[in-house]
C-alpha cells in the first residue's frame, strides 16, 4: 500500500512519476529510516542536562545514524530541485504547478518577509508532504481493509453502495463519485476515531505557563495530544470500542478540527494542512478496492486469526501484515 501511496504523492508534490523499482523501493527506505529515527530514544533528549549524554548516544552509533538518514534526505531533495530549476530555465512557463513548484516560486520572489526562505524551508516542507503522505494514508486503508474483512455485513454494505452508485464500468471509480458515497464516508470516519494516523499527533509546545484541570505546565513543555484515547472516550462516544460507521450516518461530526471528539488531523492553527489531500486519497483507494474487488481470508484462516496489534512510531502501522485474496469482480 505504501507503494501506492508514494506514487501519488510523489506525482502530485513532486511531479514525479518513478517506474524505475529501485528508486521507489529507495524512497520508503528513505522514510522508515526517518520515521525509525523520529521514534528512537536518545539519552539526550531524556536528559539534556545530564554530563555526557551526547557522548553516550554518538558512542552507540545513533548519531552517525541521524546524521546519515538526514544526509541522505537532502541529497535527494536537492536532485528534485536542481531537477526543477534546470526544468524551469529550459521551459519558462508551466501550466499545471505542483508542491514543488509553488515553493521555488515562494524562495525566488522571497514573499515571506518575516524570514528568508531557503532551500532548507523547502526541504522541511517535502519532508512532511512526502512522509505524511505516504503513511498515513497508507496505515489507515490496511486498517478499513482490517476492519472490513473483520466484519463482513460491512464489507457487503458498502460494495453495495459503490457498485449500485457507480454502475459497471471497468476504470474503477474517479474522483468526482466519491461525494455519492455516504457509507464510504462514514466507514473512513470510523478507521480514523479507532484508529488515526498519527496516535499522539504531532508533539507541541507550550508558549507560555499555563494550568489545565489543576496542574500547572511551565512554559516550553512539550506537549502530547492522545487522539486515540479522545475517539474511543466513553463520554463521547457509545460501544467507542466497536467498529460502527453507521454512528456516523445523519451525523455532522467531522474530523475537521470544529469537532474535538475527532481530532485524527488535529485542531486549530497547526492542524494537519494535507488533509484535503489524505481524505481523497483514503476514499479513492478503499473505493476501488472494494469496487474491483471481492475479498477472502486465506484458506485455513479465519477471521479472528486476525488481530488489530499495531508497531510502535509517529504512525500507528498494522503490526502484522494484512493477507487477503483478492478475486476480481464482474
Amino acid at each position: 500500500m505504501k507503494n501506492v501511496t508514494s506514487t501519488i504523492v510523489m506525482r502530485v508534490g513532486f511531479g514525479k512519476r518513478y517506474e524505475d523499482g529501485h528508486k521507489r523501493r529507495e524512497i520508503l527506505r528513505l522514510i522508515d529510516e526517518l520515521q525509525s529515527m523520529i521514534t528512537n530514544f536518545f539519552v539526550e533528549d531524556l536528559w539534556p542536562g545530564l554530563p555526557f549524554a551526547g557522548l553516550i548516544d554518538k558512542l552507540t552509533g545513533k548519531i552517525d545514524r541521524l546524521e546519515k538518514c538526514f544526509q541522505d534526505l537532502d541529497s535527494f531533495y536537492q536532485e528534485l530541485i536542481d531537477e526543477r530549476l534546470n526544468a524551469q530555465n529550459a521551459k519558462s512557463c508551466k501550466e499545471d504547478q505542483d508542491i514543488l513548484d509553488i515553493l521555488i516560486q515562494l524562495k525566488k520572489e522571497q514573499l515571506l518577509n518575516s524570514t528568508e526562505f531557503t532551500n532548507n524551508h523547502i526541504k522541511a516542507m517535502l519532508t512532511d508532504v512526502l512522509v505524511a503522505g505516504t503513511d498515513a494514508s497508507a496505515a489507515t486503508v490496511v486498517w478499513a481493509m482490517t476492519a472490513l474483512i473483520k466484519n463482513p455485513k460491512v464489507m457487503k454494505k458498502v460494495q453495495e453502495e459503490v457498485r449500485n452508485v457507480v454502475g459497471k464500468k471497468k476504470c474503477g471509480i474517479n474522483e468526482d463519485e466519491l461525494p455519492k458515497l455516504i457509507y464510504l464516508k462514514a466507514i473512513v470516519k470510523e478507521i480514523m476515531r479507532l484508529y488515526p494516523p498519527a496516535p499522539l499527533l504531532v508533539p507541541r509546545v507550550t508558549k507560555k505557563d499555563a494550568i489545565l484541570q489543576g496542574y500547572k505546565i511551565k512554559e516550553k513543555t512539550l506537549v502530547y495530544v492522545n487522539a486515540l484515547a479522545i475517539g474511543r472516550d466513553p463520554e463521547s462516544w457509545e460501544n467507542p470500542e466497536e467498529f460502527l460507521p453507521e454512528r456516523f450516518l445523519g451525523s455532522d461530526i467531522d474530523f475537521r478540527g470544529n469537532d474535538f471528539e475527532l481530532i485524527p488531523f488535529g485542531a486549530g492553527r497547526r492542524i494537519c494542512p494535507g488533509i484535503p489531500l489524505g481524505v481523497v486519497m483514503v476514499e479513492l483507494l478503499l473505493a476501488n478496492l472494494v469496487y474491483l474487488f471481492d475479498w477472502e481470508l486465506p484458506v485455513g484462516m479465519k477471521k479472528e486469526d486476525i488481530d488489530y496489534e499495531a508497531k510502535p512510531g509517529v504512525t500507528m502501522h498494522k503490526k502484522n501484515e494484512l493477507c487477503l485474496l483478492a478475486h476480481v469482480y464482474s
